[in-house]
């Protein structure tokens, strides 16, 4: 991260010299060119308000202390003006050569030889003439050469400069990352007591926070796994156990009384049906949560299909429980049927397992006022839920073992399961609940036209 600091604080000054040093030669140039324009220009209105008149050399001398000198030269190359001085034949031949040239519309400067020059036709006295006006470009070179001496020690200062910051800068960066670094190593060998604490930087204190929040669900996670695993233990223990029990007692004992013998053999039916319950829950969380992306929705009868699965809880009645049912006739709806009737025996399933003491639950499918929706609602008459437990009844692995009445436990992913098939659908559901006085829970169905024949039996027309 130094390296990448100092390399950008390089390119960064070697830009900005390069712009500089073109930016200044430039202007110190065209500045050169503006002035020996102006300067012939001057002359030239002098020779014309001069006419016929010698000229005193002071007027081809006053600029010298700018490095400016005008001379005016003869069409065969002679110096009329001023005497005494010397000037290369080559530049002299250039001038007369480049005056040649010159239009009304052309511009008479132009560089040669290190030179800026400014070149006209005039009349002297009656004689035609070259007015040639120089500046040497030296002085603009030596000049430019200062300046980019004092610019390399300027950054050279600069870069020294950088190179302190950029040092300070990534240590005190990479001294937060390599904490928060090793901090994750400690959390990914199991250590939840980590703390992720950077604030030297915005961004990397969002992402301390980000990772004490996935340290927090992590821990939670583990713990619902522990949860969840001592549960299930639990829950098997109990049904292998009578399992083995009841098979030993018609083995030994009622094997030969055919009334003790069914009684027994019904025992044992039921708590391997407990088992399969279990085995399901904790299969189903798995292929639901892989299959999200493989939904077959189709449009069917939600009330012959609510019916049907109210009907495999008619065995409750024979331990004296009622179910209370509201159901509109012919509610059709689009969903993937399948999935659904998890939905449904889960949520039945929980109301069973917590209704109340008259072992009551209300059943109800209703459409909206404007016909647009159908809502599935389940209620039980149980304890209801606390306030503060209501936001974590869809979370995985849990379970309110308080108010569960029922002596079958349950692993505590039905509700899990419900949350995720309705997400995929985009379908609304929720809870309402109070405490004392039972929870309904409710869902929210599409509301669509009854299918076509086609569509029911899966057979296209031609």
């Amino acid at each position: 991260m130094f390296a990448y600091f100092c390399l950008l604080s390089v390119l960064i000054l070697v830009l900005v010299d390069v712009v500089f040093f073109i930016t200044v030669s430039t202007t110190l140039e065209n500045q050169s060119r503006n002035r020996v324009v102006n300067v012939g220009n001057e002359v030239v209105r002098v020779i014309d308000l001069s006419p016929g008149v010698t000229l005193s050399d002071s007027v081809f001398w006053r600029y010298r202390e700018e490095g400016i000198i005008a001379y005016i030269l003869s069409p065969d190359g002679a110096i009329l003006h001023p005497d005494g001085v010397e000037i290369s034949e080559t530049r002299i031949r250039e001038a007369l050569d480049h005056a040649a040239r010159l239009k009304d519309e052309e511009d008479a400067a132009y560089r040669f030889e290190g030179f800026m020059n400014f070149c006209t036709n005039v009349s002297l006295n009656g004689e035609s003439g070259v007015l040639l006006v120089s500046c040497s470009l030296g002085i603009v070179r030596d000049t430019v050469s200062n300046l980019q001496i004092y610019m390399l020690l300027v950054s050279g200062v600069a870069l020294a400069l950088a190179f302190v910051i950029a040092y300070s800068i990534s240590q005190k960066l990479t001294r937060g990352l390599k904490s928060l670094s090793d901090s994750a190593v400690k959390l990914a060998k199991g250590d939840y007591t980590v703390q992720f604490v950077n604030v030297d930087y915005k961004e990397v204190a969002q992402l301390s926070d980000t990772l004490n929040e996935m340290r927090d669900e992590v821990k939670k996670s583990g713990d619902f796994q522990r949860e969840i695993l001592a549960n299930v233990t639990h829950d098997l223990k109990t049904p292998l156990t009578m399992i083995k029990a009841y098979a030993s007692m018609i083995k030994e004992i009622s094997g030969d009384n055919p009334e003790k013998r069914e009684k027994h053999l019904q025992v044992i039916i039921d708590e391997a049906d407990r088992l399969t319950g279990l085995v399901n829950d904790v299969l189903s969380v798995s292929k639901v949560s892989s299959n999200l992306g493989n939904l077959n929705p189709k449009v069917f009868n939600l009330t012959e299909y609510l019916y049907g699965i109210i009907s495999k809880f008619g065995y409750l009645q024979q331990s004296g429980y009622n179910l209370m049912l509201d159901i509109d006739p012919d509610r059709y709806t689009r969903a993937d049927e399948e999935k659904i009737g998890q939905v449904i025996y889960n949520l039945m399933g929980n109301a069973v397992n917590y209704t109340g003491e008259d072992k009551t639950v209300y059943i109800s499918l209703k459409t909206s006022m404007d016909g647009q929706r159908i809502k599935l609602s389940v209620r039980d008459t149980g304890k209801g839920i606390p306030k503060d437990e209501l936001p974590h009844i869809w979370d995985r692995y849990y379970r309110s073992e308080e108010n569960h009445v029922r002596p079958v436990k349950g692993t505590g992913l039905g509700l899990n399961i419900v949350k995720v098939i309705l997400q995929s659908h985009s379908f609304d559901f929720g809870v309402e609940s109070e405490e004392s006085k039972g929870s309904t829970f409710w869902v929210d169905f599409p509301c669509v036209p009854a299918a076509p024949p086609e569509e029911d039996s899966g057979v296209s027309g031609d």
